[in-house]
């Protein structure tokens, strides 16, 4: 009697003490699609995550204003086998349609052969996509507290708005009251801290918002800067040969659009990303605490302070190289295409 009374008890302590499974963030992904094709990069890495149930995804919106941006997305979620991801859009956003060549437009509007869309998926209706702040509000109201990501790999606009939103059918809580209640983490692609700064695009293109983020977020916000993106890029040689096994692919195909190949581009938006899930320091150093500011011509500035909510990623060249074969391995490996 006594040994069993024993085994139970090793039992109930070993169980007690085995490792919990690590957390699976829970995010929101906002992005300018169709500015740069290291936003469709980040998106397939999303996919990637979500076979491996590494993420959970409440929703991917656009803050582009564009209706292909939001329709590159559709065709995504549809062609990677997610189409029950809840899909948003900007109204009266930043125009930068003509900043780059639109791989978003070009994808979207593909034929096959005989005419019908070379990456199918149901009919798309702009008009029906609902706006990110109404989205963002209903979705942060029935989350748990303090447990949703944002990654932002556009510009400020949409979060900015959702910052300074009022009360409505889905909280009474502000816009600020109801981040600062529910979300844990912003991981924003933005800014420079270099030895020469620049004023980085996602921040020059809404300096006002960029501006309000940066004096009025209530949580902690870690920034993916310029230098940090342009220090691992994708490989041209992998888009090229890696992907046979797709007659045809949708990131494939916007890669080879963007510009002429073959190109190594930077991986700004796959760095903000792969800090949420898998936040290990071999991929890259993470700053000390303190606050960040954005001036009129949307330069950034960093002051250091133990109690700062504002942190950002540097990547040295030893990082670099790791970060640039994980990211072939994930991108290049065939999805679940349920």
């Amino acid at each position: 009697m006594k040994k069993s009374i024993l085994l139970i008890a090793s039992l109930f302590f070993a169980a007690c003490e085995k490792p919990s499974e690590p957390e699976v963030p829970v995010i929101i992904f906002e992005t300018d699609m169709g500015n740069d094709v290291d936003d469709a990069l980040a998106l397939d890495m999303i996919y990637k995550y979500l076979d491996k149930e590494k993420v959970k995804v409440l929703a991917i919106s656009s803050n582009k204003q564009s209706p292909y941006s939001t329709e590159y997305i559709h065709l995504m979620n549809h062609w990677y086998g997610y189409p029950d991801i809840p899909i948003a859009k900007v109204i009266n956003g930043i125009d930068s349609e003509n900043d780059a060549r639109k791989y978003a437009e070009f994808v979207s509007l593909q034929k096959d052969s005989t005419g019908a869309p070379l990456f199918q998926r149901p009919d798309f209706d702009y008009d029906q996509v609902p706006e990110a702040v109404s989205l963002y509000r209903g979705i942060l109201a029935k989350q748990p507290d303090h447990s949703v990501t944002l990654v932002s790999v556009g510009f400020s606009t949409n979060i900015y708005r959702l910052l300074n939103s009022l009360p409505d059918e889905y909280s009474p809580l502000s816009g600020k009251e109801l981040i600062a209640k529910k979300v844990k983490l912003l991981s924003m692609m933005a800014g420079s801290f270099g030895e020469k700064k620049i004023p980085e695009y996602n921040v020059v293109k809404d300096i006002p918002a960029a501006q309000n983020i940066t004096k009025e977020w209530p949580t902690p916000i870690v920034f993916t800067p310029f230098e940090a993106g342009i220090a691992v890029t994708y490989p041209a040689t992998s888009i090229e040969n890696d992907f046979t096994w797709a007659p045809y692919h949708p990131v494939v195909e916007a890669y080879k659009h963007y510009l002429d190949m073959p190109y190594d581009r930077p991986t700004w938006d796959l760095i903000a990303l792969l800090y949420v899930v898998e936040n290990s320091p071999e991929y890259f150093t993470l700053s000390e605490a303190g606050a960040i500011t954005v001036d009129d011509k949307g330069y950034t500035s960093f002051t250091a302070s133990k109690d700062g909510k504002h942190r950002y990623l540097t990547v040295d060249s030893v990082q670099a190289l790791k970060t640039r074969q994980h990211f072939v391995e994930l991108i290049t490996a065939k999805p679940n295409l349920k």
